[in-house]
């Protein structure tokens, strides 16, 4: 079971490498779901790739959010450089920006990013059906879900095993986009669940926000069990500090090894299982959002009974009883109670002394632990992950002494290097060279990037052989090894003509009118107002468990089980399966049984034009109380509204598997421009109800096209970054 490490800069990549890491995701500046990190630039992507290379470390490029038209030729010279310079595999969301690359880069790893939120087996057996090589699971599966995943299919599976959590399903949170443009699907999320809310039921505080994962030695043993390919540590956006201790602790499990865990000492909002167990009633943190680190006590005036140990140089900061932050301190004297000298370090269960505890502090929290930080620190200077290799010698009597080193690269081909000494081997004048001084000897490989696991020599009796010639063929051969090795990742393209989909402008169109009810009472009404195509709203996410409770007769498939499995030959696909290029669309539009896409509303007006003349039918969303969030917990009450310090109001709905769906309170509503929408090639306009009563339904639709409807575009106008 390999380990997948982050990487959001050139430190932390080489704090990822050198503390063992098999597997490495980066991003480049300006695409990928982290486009916030610092990420990397073309020329400092190669060089991570040599580097890596070198140790055996394999290098996925991020490109894991969804494209516009423009963007998905515009990063091919780029990708072109990375791919042929070696990268090992590429993490993709969009369907479209998949089939793109892998019509012009088929000789590269395919991985489907959790955003996909492929979340069953037959989900995943498609994806290996059409090309890709491993599918990440989102973060809401249970172990037993895995496990059933495992058992029923044989792409590579990939598991979150530490980092944060989104409260929503990764790839079907839309509050950032839809409240200020910001798309989470491209890398821009403003993290809303990071935010105070208050509810109508009168609670207060940090009500999305979710305590981050960290999974211990029997969850990791349990995946290892099962035949789990790899297990992922989230934090490209944490210091390398954090990434080097991550990597290290979860190399210890997967070893058998079950050794302490420290890496809630280096960042800490709160820890929990995730959704890994069946209960979990304690993942969410509604007290603070960020790392605040680990309590160690609660403060009586200036004395605090510590709960953790302490030492000079650690930092903390002081808490309110309700969380507000009133300041931070290091530690540059400890005064235990009752005692005059002063001291290094205090235990837990002693008494100290804060003498600039600010007033109204209650919790005191460490966030810089000096004694843990100080150990990475030093391991960061020594450590190093090595490459395995085996040597040959041969030393025979009046013939060149020959060395060979062999290795194998990151696709499992073996690689060669051999160099020959410069004279003879000669008879010794006296005792002769032995081959466990010669095994000793080529073994020590020093300050370079190998480490010698096997070493066969074959010599004849009496010989002479000096120190010096052996280090010197040990250099040269390591040398050429090194490079041979790093070459070998190389691919050559070539040159060959771009597979692209072509733009032709689509002809106007006289839009339909479809809704989308909740109820039989908004159903009736409809059908009375003379609609004829109706849909019934689905769940966003097929989980393995609830594969039963997906309606396969319905022609509207909010989930790719849903489009794959259905029985009807005119489906249509829902919008929250973010479908907003030319490439997805005609993607889409090779499954047997689609009819209609619904697309992302992340898209302006222009981009929607843009994407042009398609093989299926293009529907749009006309008017809608937007769901922000698809919740795999039971949060709130049903019916519960919720609002953030800028006063938006969002109401909360159970679905029947009891999930909680987060709903914008004001609507999106385009309805009066229903002539523009066919104009730009739209066949179908999706009216999509929540809670409306059949006296505002008859409103909405006996006011198509007419100013009455109150235009409301959220980001059909602006866009999303």
């Amino acid at each position: 079971m390999k380990i997948v490490a982050p990487a959001g800069n050139m430190e932390r990549f080489y704090s990822a490498v050198n503390a063992g890491a098999d597997e490495i995701y980066m991003g480049l500046k300006g695409f990928g779901a982290r486009r916030n990190a610092e990420n990397f630039t073309l020329e400092e992507f190669k060089q991570a790739l040599d580097y890596a290379h070198e140790r055996g470390t394999r290098i996925f490029l991020t490109l894991n959010t969804l494209m516009k038209n423009v963007e998905i030729e515009f990063l091919y010279q780029n990708f072109k450089a990375l791919y042929e310079h070696g990268l090992d595999a590429v993490i993709v969301q969009d369907l479209g920006y998949f089939r793109f690359l892998k019509e012009n880069f088929p000789d590269i790893d395919y991985h489907g990013s959790t955003q996909m939120t492929a979340a069953n087996h037959v989900e995943a057996n498609y994806l290996k059906s059409i090309g890709f090589k491993r599918v990440v699971l989102p973060r809401e599966m249970s172990f037993e879900e895995i496990k059933k995943i495992r058992e029923n299919t044989d792409i590579e599976l990939e598991i979150f095993v530490s980092g944060a959590l989104c409260i929503c399903y990764s790839g079907n949170c839309y509050m950032s986009s839809f409240i200020g443009g910001r798309s989470g699907n491209r890398g821009m999320c403003a993290q809303p669940c990071r935010k105070f809310y208050t509810s109508s039921e009168g609670e207060k505080g940090y009500l999305l926000s979710p305590k981050d994962q960290l999974m211990s030695f029997e969850e990791i043993k349990k995946l290892k069990e099962i035949g789990i390919n790899s297990i992922k540590i989230e934090g490209r956006m944490k210091e390398k500090t954090y990434v080097h201790e991550a990597v290290t602790y979860f190399k210890n499990l997967i070893d058998g090894v079950n050794v302490k865990e420290r890496v809630s000492s280096i960042f800490n909002r709160g820890y929990s299982k995730g959704y890994f167990y069946e209960n979990r009633e304690n993942v969410m943190n509604k007290n603070y959002p960020a790392n605040t680190g680990k309590p160690i006590g609660i403060i009586s005036g200036k004395e605090l009974l510590l709960e953790e140990n302490v030492m000079l140089g650690d930092g903390i900061i002081y808490l309110s009883k309700d969380y507000e932050t009133l300041g931070g301190d290091y530690i540059n004297r400890i005064e235990k109670k009752n005692k005059k000298e002063k001291f290094k370090t205090a235990q837990k269960g002693e008494k100290i002394i804060l003498i600039n505890a600010p007033k109204g502090a209650k919790y005191v929290f460490k966030n810089y632990d000096k004694n843990i930080n100080d150990d990475i620190e030093s391991k960061l200077k020594n450590s190093g992950k090595k490459k395995e290799i085996s040597f040959e010698f041969i030393g025979k009597e009046g013939e060149l002494p020959v060395l060979k080193a062999c290795a194998v690269n990151n696709r499992g081909e073996k690689i060669s290097a051999e160099i020959k000494g410069e004279n003879p081997v000669e008879k010794a004048a006296k005792r002769g060279a032995e081959k466990e001084n010669i095994i000793e000897k080529l073994s020590e490989t020093g300050e370079t990037v190998f480490k010698v696991k096997d070493c066969n020599v074959y010599i004849d009796n009496n010989i002479f052989l000096p120190l010096s010639v052996l280090k010197q063929m040990r250099r040269d051969v390591l040398e050429d090894l090194r490079k041979k090795l790093v070459e070998s990742h190389r691919r050559i393209l070539g040159e060959k003509e771009i597979y692209r989909i072509p733009v032709e402008k689509d002809k106007p169109k006289n839009c339909e009118i479809s809704v989308m009810v909740t109820n039989e009472i908004q159903e009736k009404t409809v059908r009375e107002l003379g609609i004829k195509k109706i849909y019934r709203r689905g769940f966003d996410v097929a989980r393995e468990n609830n594969l039963d409770r997906i309606n396969l007769n319905e022609k509207l498939a909010t989930n790719l089980y849903q489009v794959l499995e259905n029985k009807n030959n005119d489906v249509t696909v829902g919008w929250n399966l973010n479908v907003g290029n030319i490439y997805s669309l005609n993607e889409y539009g090779k499954i047997p049984n689609v009819e209609t896409v619904i697309i992302t509303p992340e898209l302006n007006f222009e981009q929607i034009e843009n994407i042009g003349k398609v093989p299926v039918r293009k529907a749009l969303l006309g008017y809608s109380k937007l769901k922000g969030m698809y919740v795999e917990l039971p949060i709130f009450k049903d019916g519960e509204v919720i609002t953030n310090e800028q006063g938006d109001n969002f109401v909360v709905r159970k679905n029947e598997l009891r999930n909680d769906e987060i709903y914008f309170e004001k609507p999106l509503n385009v309805l009066s421009q229903v002539k523009r929408l066919g104009k730009i090639g739209i066949d179908e306009v999706v009216i999509e109800l929540l809670d409306e009563t059949p006296e505002e339904i008859k409103f909405i639709l006996e006011n198509i096209d007419k100013k009455e409807n109150s235009y409301s575009p959220y980001n059909y106008e602006r866009g999303v970054f």
